[in-house]
């Protein structure tokens, strides 16, 4: 009886949400969530296997992901209202180094704020490390997980033609699509997922998946879908380990708990962004006021990107400029700011947002204080010094240490004479110690993982071309990816969430 009661207090509470969160709703949005809900079960097949209908949310803190999930509530809270039963709601995170600690609160408000935690019709979990845990936005990301992430930054990173297109973070697509492979496996897996990702954004995402992936010596896509539709046929043609070309056999952790994870998935997609009627200015009160969101709104405005700041973005150009090019830090900085005020303008972004970015990133009396305070925030969320981000712009390492030389040239010309070591310490051979900690200090990874660098082709994605790839690389002929005919302004790297 006691259980009876509460569920019926429950119900109560929660329809009681519902109807504050549906105030925030316009007609046109209100109509969306009617088509919405159809959807939704027609793809169940009918409104009498709902019960059993279990869809996945993908949430990385973003505006567009925390506005989804509210839409996915109402939905849900709808359905139960007017039926027997209603489907199950499995929100996941990826925990990684480079999100912010904002991301996390804004995941854990809107989650509270539509009474997610303890309503037994909805899970909420991260991943961090290749562990599936209960959601907890304070909870920090584990030491292994920190490790493992800065690693696969580092080796998906260095595949690069030191003068190719700066696709630094390519390795976050890789780890992202691994984690939406297994988090639709897990625990009896999930029936759909659900996106309201913009039909570039999904583009966007697999063509860097699939250039992730053979940097990763993973083979090239035989799927040529450009959006989520073909999104789980990839996955399952890259397999359950996409760093396995990298590492010796146990060097990662396997996904855990091994046990609860299914043999076959069953997961299909479902497309909501047609149904997203509102523009953004219209949606800024059901996020702020109902959500608790808290928007970075430069970088809402100027980055497509999850996977890196915008000042780390900004940094990596100014080191460019720098190093690589010849020019002064400055410079590089400034060719960020005008290509970001270029594309802002093009997307009509308001104009107080313009002069933000100016501020921010356009005044030569705070660039000093600025390039620090980037140092500082690699350091803190990547786990990497301006040497090794150096280091990754010219990618000395592969096709046995081609750009090495050029790379002490221009960097380090002191370590010239140890030319024949550091090849020698890549081969496997022996080294002087001070040369081998020289290897490590300088590029953040053991010298054996260099030398699997060293024994790798790079992968070249010329801009007008697409993709290409040496020859003898371990992954075959790449497939050829168009660039997308709208930049990020975060360089050649966007993410798809």
């Amino acid at each position: 009886m006691m259980t009876a009661t509460h569920d019926q207090a429950m119900n109560y509470v929660y329809q009681q949400m519902l109807q504050r969160l549906l105030s925030f709703f316009s007609r046109a949005e209100r109509t969306a969530l009617q088509l919405m809900i159809q959807r939704l079960v027609m793809s169940a097949g009918g409104m009498e296997r709902i019960g059993d209908y279990k869809v996945l949310a993908i949430q990385s803190g973003s505006r567009d992901s925390c506005y989804t999930l509210a839409l996915l509530r109402a939905a849900q809270l709808s359905i139960a209202g007017r039926a027997p039963a209603t489907f199950q709601l499995r929100v996941a995170t990826l925990r990684s180094n480079g999100a912010a600690s904002t991301a996390l609160e804004n995941i854990h408000r809107s989650c509270s704020a539509l009474f997610l935690y303890d309503d037994p019709r909805v899970e909420v979990l991260m991943v961090d490390n290749r562990e599936v845990q209960p959601f907890n936005h304070l909870a920090p990301i584990s030491e292994a997980g920190r490790e493992s992430n800065r690693l696969n930054l580092l080796m998906v990173g260095h595949r690069r033609a030191w003068d190719g297109p700066l696709d630094l973070w390519d390795d976050g697509y890789l780890a992202t699509g691994e984690f939406y492979g297994q988090i639709a496996r897990w625990d009896q897996g999930v029936d759909a997922l659900v996106s309201s990702d913009t039909p570039r954004r999904q583009k966007q995402f697999l063509e860097g998946l699939n250039r992730a992936a053979v940097k990763a010596g993973l083979k090239a896509s035989g799927c040529h879908e450009t959006g989520y539709e073909g999104l789980f046929e990839r996955l399952d043609e890259l397999g359950n380990d996409c760093y396995r070309e990298f590492y010796p056999e146990s060097a990662q952790a396997a996904w855990r708990p091994a046990e609860h994870f299914e043999e076959c998935r069953r997961t299909t997609f479902i497309d909501i962004n047609d149904m997203l009627v509102s523009n953004l200015e219209e949606r800024w009160p059901l996020l702020t006021d109902f959500l608790g969101f808290q928007p970075d709104e430069l970088s809402a405005h100027l980055s497509d990107n999850d996977y890196v700041s915008l000042s780390i973005s900004a940094h990596l150009r100014g080191l460019q400029a720098c190093f690589v090019h010849g020019r002064t830090y400055e410079a590089g900085v400034n060719e960020f700011l005008q290509r970001a005020l270029v594309m802002m303008r093009r997307k009509q972004v308001p104009e107080r947002f313009c002069e933000q970015a100016m501020e921010t990133f356009g005044n030569p009396m705070t660039m000093t204080d600025q390039r620090a305070l980037a140092a500082v925030e690699a350091q803190k969320n990547l786990g990497l010094s301006e040497a090794q981000l150096v280091c990754l712009l010219f990618a000395p390492f592969v096709d046995n240490g081609a750009a090495l030389e050029h790379f002490l040239r221009q960097c380090h010309p002191g370590m010239l004479v140890a030319l024949p070591d550091l090849h020698r310490a890549m081969q496997g051979g022996p080294a002087p110690e001070q040369v081998l900690q020289w290897m490590v200090d300088v590029s953040g990874l053991p010298v054996s993982l260099i030398g699997t660098l060293y024994r790798m082709a790079p992968v070249v994605r010329d801009e007008g071309r697409g993709l290409g790839m040496e020859s003898g690389d371990v992954g075959g002929q790449a497939e050829v990816v168009e660039p997308d005919s709208e930049t990020t302004v975060a360089g050649e790297w966007s993410t798809g969430r």
